[in-house]
């Protein structure tokens, strides 16, 4: 048997001692370093399992109108909490609380029998509540501050407030879209605790209140938000309407002074009612415009020197594009129509080759400096941008045609009376908003709104403005007239579309306009979805719009004025009547008496003329004739009027 030297010993016995002596400098480091350098981190470590913390809300920040009323607030409520470990008798202490909190009992047990460190009884519990369970001194029971919402005026543009949950938090509207800034910075109860869970008596022990949000003033006048609330619930009533929307804005600035949608809902018991009725249509949801529409087109035609106020057009009831008949609503056409009264008449064929001769590329970026296609920016949520295609091989004329009159594309509501606001001063375009300015106890803000743009020349605006003055003056809006006010503003009917096509039976029908013209200090947008009977812009949205303004303009200051006559300007002649003529008798006649000829048409005999016979216009103006049509070239078929 072989013998192990007593060396060989030594070594082995030297390097475990050398191993045992690394391992306990490298323990007695660890200890160090754990119990020296890390000692801080795990004093708060083990502090923390010992402290349990109880968040409490920060009051949230109040909501006014432009006149500092207040629309939502927050006052003091309270929270009452169990901690399950300090519990003593819980059936008992759940029999307690059910009658006082008006909970199920076994509700409050199920939470009292828990194994965990808190456990939430009741939120929004009022002021009688908790004295209550204060002098019972319950076990476990406890009770901290928090807070609840209150509209002291009522449900005011509730689709616009929206509403908070159950923790404060900001669910729809503009307290969602607000929520951080209205919210401000929570705060908590403190108490250290054993491994049980209950508090210590003589442990650490403390309260740090919450921090209250910031104040919200809107640019909403709740007097004109009434007013508009009122005017929406009598139209959509009296028309039998499925859905109203009435949005006054001031189209200097962008600011909206009201939104009145109907059926609304009580905002104190939103969950009640269906999301439908909660929602912001004027921002949320996109229709198409129909025949308010031909401002925008007018207004950017005349921009681009397509159209003037010498411009002309014989509509004989249809026009041909793309082997599609383009029909006017009038059957049988108008006739002949200066550039005005094309407006008056709401001529379909002349917007459809207003489109056309602007053409896809030209027309595209006219609308997109509207902001037809893109959202606004406005201070919401859930804004949509409408529908708008870019000129390409797989869009056909007759679309941009249809768009030329209001169909083909779709904007929301807050798009179309943005773009109403833009003719209305001076060309200039203002982001809609809801907030005026942001306010804190450090001072205040405006909100973070885009800045205004000129977006087409204030002679097109002028212009445009002009024409829609007229329409409403002479034409088919005249129902929107208000005595002493010049009111300018649109009409608009459109089809809705069911299943990708065109409804016979189901309307939209609108009205959208500014006064007084010269100087607006309102643009307002009415629009009635599925009107009954009578559908027509002209019959049941133009007299709402002269209701309301009769109101309003009052109310902003707008003093009436006594009409006086107007004086001509320059030479003015008369203009000679050349129907059933040929283009050359009636070219000679015009020429004798100072006028510029136009001839539209391939025809040689002249059926219209613009401006009419004796009408008395500047001297050397262009006279437009109308030719007789070729009817081999017309087709008798009977296609869509809205296009492929």
């Amino acid at each position: 048997m072989r013998t192990v030297s007593t060396r060989l010993i030594q070594r082995r016995i030297l390097v475990l001692l050398l191993i045992m002596l690394g391992g306990a400098s490298l323990l007695g480091f660890r200890l160090g370093f754990l119990q020296l350098w890390n000692s801080a981190f795990f004093q708060t470590k083990a502090l923390e399992q010992r402290i349990q913390r109880i968040p409490v809300e920060g009051l949230r920040g109040g909501i006014y109108d432009r006149n500092g009323l207040p629309l939502a607030i927050s006052i003091s409520a309270h929270t009452v909490f169990a901690i399950p470990s300090e519990v003593q008798d819980p059936e008992a202490t759940a029999k307690t609380l059910a009658a006082i909190l008006n909970l199920e009992e076994e509700f409050i047990l199920k939470r009292l029998i828990k194994r965990s460190a808190t456990e939430w009884l009741k939120k929004k519990v009022g002021d009688e509540e908790a004295r209550q369970i204060l002098a019972l001194d319950l076990p476990g029971i406890g009770i901290i501050p928090t807070s609840t919402r209150i509209y002291p005026y009522g449900s005011v543009a509730p689709q616009v407030l929206g509403f908070v949950g159950i923790d404060n938090q900001g669910l729809e509207g503009l307290e969602l879209y607000y929520d951080d800034f209205l919210r401000g910075t929570p705060g908590q109860t403190v108490f250290e605790r054993d491994a049980h869970g209950r508090a210590l008596e003589d442990g650490v022990r403390g309260f740090l209140p919450g921090e209250r949000g910031g104040d919200l003033y809107l640019t909403l006048d709740i007097f004109l938000q009434r007013m508009a609330e009122e005017e929406v619930r009598r139209a959509t009533q009296e028309t039998g309407s499925r859905l109203g929307l009435i949005i006054i804005t001031d189209p200097t600035n962008g600011e909206i002074l009201a939104t009145a949608i109907y059926p609304s809902y009580d905002i104190e018991n939103f969950a009640s009612y269906p999301a439908s009725t909660r929602k912001n249509i004027a921002v949320t949801d996109t229709y198409e415009p129909g025949s308010t529409f031909k401002a925008v087109t007018a207004a950017i035609a005349v921009n681009e020197g397509v159209a003037s106020l010498n411009s002309g057009f014989f509509d004989p009831g249809y026009i041909r594009v793309s082997g599609w008949n383009v029909r006017c609503w009038n059957r049988g056409g108008h006739g002949s129509q200066s550039f005005a009264e094309t407006m008056q008449n709401s001529c379909n064929p002349y917007y459809a080759k207003l489109a056309l001769d602007l053409g896809p590329e030209r027309y595209y970026t006219g609308l997109t400096q509207f902001n037809l296609g893109y959202k606004t920016g406005i201070d919401f949520p859930g804004e949509m941008g409408g529908t708008l295609r870019a000129p390409s091989t797989n869009v056909p004329l007759v679309t941009w045609a249809n768009i030329g009159f209001g169909q083909g594309l779709t904007v929301t509501p807050i798009q179309l009376i943005a773009s109403f606001g833009a003719i209305a001063n001076q060309g200039i375009y203002s982001v809609p908003h809801y907030v005026r300015e942001l306010v804190t106890e450090e001072g205040s803000f405006p909100p973070d709104i885009p800045e205004q743009r000129q977006i087409i020349s204030e002679e097109a605006a002028d212009i445009t403005a002009y024409v829609l003055r007229s329409a409403v003056e002479v034409g088919s809006g005249k129902r929107a007239e208000v005595p002493g006010y010049d009111v300018a503003g649109k009409t608009g009917t459109a089809q809705l579309v069911e299943h990708g096509r065109y409804s016979h039976s189901k309307m939209v029908t609108s009205f959208a306009g500014f006064a007084p013209k010269d100087d607006p200090k309102m643009a307002a947008l009415l629009v009635l979805w599925e009107p009954q009977g009578a559908f027509y812009g002209g019959i049941i949205a133009s007299p709402v719009f002269a209701r309301l303004a009769e109101k309003v303009l009052p109310y902003l200051g707008v003093e009436p004025k006594t009409r006086g006559a107007t004086v001509a300007q320059g030479r003015q002649v008369s203009v000679p009547d050349v129907g059933n003529l040929s283009v050359d008798e009636a070219s000679a006649a015009a020429d004798r008496a100072g006028f510029h000829v136009e001839v539209v048409g391939p025809g040689q005999r002249v059926i219209g003329q613009v401006p009419a016979p004796e009408a008395r216009v500047d001297y050397g103006s262009v006279l437009y004739i109308y030719t007789d049509v070729d009817e081999t070239q017309v087709s008798t078929e009977q296609p869509s009027p809205y296009g492929a």
